[in-house]
């Protein structure tokens, strides 16, 4: 799986599991047209945020930001 193919107009929508094993993408939902990432931190004190922008930051070694969904599991990521 290539990230890249997922990322449409600099923008990758994700769904997210806080509180898992570990930081991973696990596959893909086509419902929603969006990754499925669990990530270890618990969503408490934008923690699940700050360690999702880091993985993906340096997975795809750009910038990310959280355009939407910051309280959300479903969230749009803004890459570079």
């Amino acid at each position: 799986m290539d990230i890249k193919d997922y990322i449409h107009n600099g923008r990758l929508n994700i769904l997210v599991k806080p509180n898992s094993p570990k930081t991973e993408i696990i596959g893909y939902n086509s419902a929603t047209d969006s990754l499925k990432v669990n990530v270890h931190a618990r969503p408490e004190d934008n923690k699940a945020n700050i360690e999702l922008i880091k993985f993906f930051a340096r997975l795809l070694k750009k910038k990310v930001t959280i355009k939407t969904g910051l309280t959300s599991k479903q969230k749009i990521l803004k890459i570079g």
